[in-house]
């Protein structure tokens, strides 16, 4: 049975050697939580703090929080690209993560080359990999370019390959971070509902949004973060109001 269970888990990252305002605002924004210094020079990111949290079945959960929060990081800690400093982190099921979509694609190799190279690197065995080659071509639009190296590719072929290869198979559990966009009106159009489709099979889904209508359509559980901690759990209308207060009362105090 899928599931999620996350007891105590922090994740840090020790930057060494690192000065500067502009340097430590810039990890920040990229893995979110919050940074200390010592004596040494060494930065330390403290991306998540002690969270625990579990999901099972038939949840679908939204975080919420401002950027820089370390929403992306908790869904990479739920995809297993990043291991906990401290505490655990179980995850039972096949996983499907749209967050880093090209990542372990090589622009030397061809775009059939890339499918399976791809799609190993999300969990299918070269066979099954190899299998969809035709299927996936096809989804992607890409014709006779999937027999070319893809540095010859746009960007927008990129992403539609990359795109059409992470969907390619139902998972257990799917990460989201924001609703994706890829490629032309009629090619978005196409990957929405595929993405739709996989949302509303997914055993588990999280998604991470700024958007409270796409929470409140998709999410029936949402938390908080801030920080890298959970200030607040319950039902996606609670939490947004929740969230909504807190940021009310930040803009107060920084007015004041």
């Amino acid at each position: 049975m899928p599931s999620i269970d996350l007891v105590n888990v922090s994740v840090e990252f020790p930057i060494y050697n690192a000065r500067g305002r502009s340097l430590r605002s810039s990890l920040l924004r990229r893995v979110g939580g919050q940074i200390e210094q010592d004596d040494t020079d060494v930065v330390t990111v403290r991306a998540l703090r002690d969270i625990t949290l579990s999901l099972k079945a038939g949840d679908r959960l939204a975080v919420v929080g401002h950027n820089g929060a370390g929403k992306s990081t908790l869904l990479r800690v739920f995809s297993g690209s990043y291991e906990p400093s401290s505490g655990t982190a179980d995850i039972e099921g096949r996983i499907s993560s749209l967050l880093d979509i090209t990542m372990g694609m090589d622009p030397e190799l061809t775009g059939a080359e890339n499918i399976v190279l791809r799609g190993v690197f999300v969990g299918m065995s070269i066979a099954e990999a190899r299998s969809r080659i035709d299927e996936i071509a096809e989804f992607s639009e890409l014709g006779n370019y999937v027999h070319l190296p893809m540095r010859t590719y746009s960007s927008g072929m990129t992403l539609r390959l990359a795109f059409a290869i992470s969907t390619a198979v139902p998972p257990d559990i799917l990460l989201l971070d924001e609703l994706i966009s890829v490629g032309d009106t009629n090619f978005a159009e196409k990957a929405l509902l595929r993405t739709e489709e996989m949302m509303n099979n997914a055993s588990i889904l999280v998604l991470a949004s700024h958007d409270n209508k796409v929470l409140r359509q998709y999410c029936n559980r949402a938390i908080v973060l801030h920080e890298g901690r959970i200030l607040a759990q319950g039902s996606v209308d609670e939490v947004i109001e929740a969230y909504d207060e807190m940021r009310g009362a930040r803009t107060a105090a920084a007015v004041d």
